[in-house]
């Protein structure tokens, strides 16, 4: 069936899961979910201009513009993996708890200097986002870049076993989906599934030599980079990190300061892996350095806002016990007065979710702020000293009534939260 379906995709290979954006000539596939079924929107797909529907479940008036599978979603993540075949270039897959998006977008930045690179489109790593990621891939790729998110056991040997990575890295492995993969044990067996799949299939990973844990992770895998800020391949250092990280290479690379647009030291290692996939891949030092500094983050990724006189560190696209207490310890150095927490709740962390917020609050009592507003899930089950609301709109409005001015906002929440809201209305 997938040879069939593959002869489809390549007269249309323009596919959309969403009737609400389907374009003429798209192939359209009929996912469903807990709350929706695509099914029931198929024919609306075809009326509006999709060349064929992808169903499994058979309409009243069935016509030759559907095709019929078993499953939708498995014949999707299929045709992607039967695509991916097609190439012989390298495929780096990127996983881990914190990072990995902005480590993508880095090392994207850096080797399509030099390289037709295709990527994953913003955080589209899910079990659907993965093969559409695969099936976007043209032609003329030289190099594709694949994002592999989890939440649980088995779903990065799912993804590699369809997306078949010649090379990749995990970023890190800390406190996140705690409520899926059990424990921090969890998580990291969760992560090394890529390793797993990468030691079977002779592939290269690019290991942060600083953490013990990868090190003892990655053994056995047949080619390993290593890159860290000592004793590894490739090594630099935080030169400055406020307001903007500053990284200055140490070894392996005949380039001295690199000045970035990203806030937080917690972001060097993503830096050090951009610069150490480019130099695998023989790109020019210059070039790593001016796609590195070019990089402007968005999506609410470490970014600088400034708002009149205030300045916003907006790093709300999500959060778990390991990033919110670096983006913490980033934000005491900040060289502002007056600081000011705008922290949301951490989703998914099961049965440790009241002790990781506790713990969050233990670290935040121990400085001085000019305020504290708490936001949302477990915060409002624990008692402190703070200003607390239910959600960020109500945050927002209180924040939007005050007068600001110098001041320095860190915002930050798991994604269910919206914490960019807080910080719409801010004037200063």
């Amino acid at each position: 069936m997938v040879d069939k379906l593959y002869e489809h995709y390549l007269q249309h290979p323009s596919i959309c899961t969403d009737t609400r954006k389907v374009q003429p000539g798209d192939l359209f596939f009929a996912l469903k979910g807990d709350h929706f079924n695509g099914n029931h929107f198929a024919a609306k797909a075809i009326e509006d201009g999709a060349a064929f529907a992808v169903i499994d479940e058979r309409p009243p008036l069935f016509s030759d513009r559907f095709i019929m599978v078993d499953d939708v979603l498995k014949s999707l993540q299929a045709l992607a993996g039967h695509h991916r075949n097609q190439f012989s270039i390298p495929f780096i897959a990127i996983t881990g708890s914190n990072g990995k998006t902005t480590t993508k977008e880095l090392i994207h930045a850096v080797l399509s200097q030099k390289y037709k690179t295709y990527t994953t489109e913003g955080n589209l790593n899910n079990h659907i986002g993965i093969p559409l990621t695969l099936l976007k891939i043209r032609k003329d790729a030289e190099i594709a870049i694949v994002e592999m998110g989890a939440n649980h056991l088995e779903e990065i040997a799912g993804y590699c076993r369809y997306a078949r990575p010649t090379h990749g890295l995990i970023t890190n492995s800390g406190k996140a989906h705690l409520e899926g993969f059990g424990s921090v044990e969890g998580v990291r067996k969760g992560k090394g599934e890529l390793y797993d799949y990468l030691r079977a299939n002779g592939g290269t990973a690019f290991v942060m030599w600083d953490y013990d844990y990868l090190e003892e992770m990655s053994k056995g895998i047949p080619e390993i980079v290593t890159y860290g800020t000592a004793n590894a391949d490739l090594t630099g250092i935080t030169d400055s990190a406020s307001p903007y990280l500053v990284v200055r290479i140490t070894k392996g690379l005949s380039l001295d300061l690199i000045r970035t647009r990203l806030t937080g030291d917690y972001n060097l290692p993503n830096i050090l892996a951009a610069v150490s996939v480019g130099n695998y891949f023989n790109v020019d030092p210059l070039v790593i350095k001016n796609g590195i500094e070019g990089y402007v983050a968005s999506n609410s990724r470490s970014q600088i806002i400034h708002a009149g006189t205030n300045t916003i560190v907006l790093d709300a696209y999500n959060a778990n016990p390991s990033s919110m207490k670096l983006a913490i310890e980033n934000f005491i150095r900040f060289p502002t007065a007056d600081k000011v927490l705008l922290l949301g709740g951490m989703a998914e962390l099961g049965a440790d979710s009241i002790r990781e917020h506790e713990d969050i609050l233990h670290q935040i009592e121990k400085n001085n702020w000019k305020t504290v507003v708490l936001v949302g899930g477990d915060f409002l089950k624990i008692k402190h000293p703070f200003m607390s609301f239910a959600n960020a709109e109500d945050a927002g409005k209180w924040l939007a009534s005050r007068e600001f001015h110098h001041t320095a906002f860190l915002v930050k929440g798991s994604r269910s939260m919206q914490m960019e809201k807080t910080v719409e209305g801010l004037k200063g």
